[in-house]
């Protein structure tokens, strides 16, 4: 079995996103699955066309996006995405939507092909802050969840994938009194289960 996990480069005037940091810590192998990595502009449009070139030449059983959401304070399994961009800052090229359409013949809005239910009861079983999110906002991160399942939905059906947010690094914090975050370590633990639970219940299909 392979899996794609992909993180972002950082955006917003960040020196660091910690998505890209934690899955360049991930091991090359988990529950005995294959580990693909990759970063992803933060860049709409350009984000999409990346990803969808990676699952043509990978074809991964599973995969599983990470964003950073700033302000959050526990790992959050996105149950939705929504075919819908709008910027609250430019991205990283400067490009900011208002109202856009992702694609035009996509669905309103597409579920998640993850076990997010499962994810998160195992992750707070295993005392890591977790919970499924209903929103995954319209800027890059639903963007790209948008273009996954999208893709999954046309080409893919058989692929199970979904995003996963995860809070700011403790160093992200410094200048930002009263923001919650999570260490590096932490988050790149998380992401592990989550991708054993997500691994096993494939199996188990």
């Amino acid at each position: 079995m392979k899996v794609l996990v992909t993180g972002f480069e950082p955006f917003g005037g960040e020196r660091v996103n910690p998505s890209i940091e934690a899955v360049k810590r991930l091991s090359d192998k988990i529950a005995g699955a294959d580990i693909i990595k990759a970063e992803i502009p933060t860049v709409f449009n350009k984000s999409i066309r990346k990803l969808e070139k990676i699952l043509e030449d990978e074809k991964p059983d599973i995969t599983i996006c990470v964003g950073q959401a700033g302000g959050r304070n526990r790992i959050s399994v996105e149950r939705v995405a929504i075919n819908i961009s709008d910027g609250r800052i430019p991205d990283n090229e400067g490009y900011q939507p208002v109202d856009e359409i992702i694609f035009e013949d996509g669905d309103t809005a597409y579920f998640a092909r993850l076990p997010i239910k499962k994810i998160v009861k195992e992750l707070n079983d295993r005392n890591i802050p977790a919970e499924v999110s209903n929103t995954a906002g319209t800027y890059v991160c639903n963007h790209l969840m948008y273009g996954l399942l999208y893709n999954i939905n046309k080409k893919y059906p058989n692929m199970m994938g979904g995003f996963i947010h995860i809070p700011f690094l403790p160093e992200q914090v410094i200048d930002k009194p009263n923001m919650p975050c999570m260490s590096l370590d932490l988050i790149v633990e998380g992401l592990t289960i989550a991708i054993e639970v997500a691994v096993n219940s494939g199996q188990s299909k």
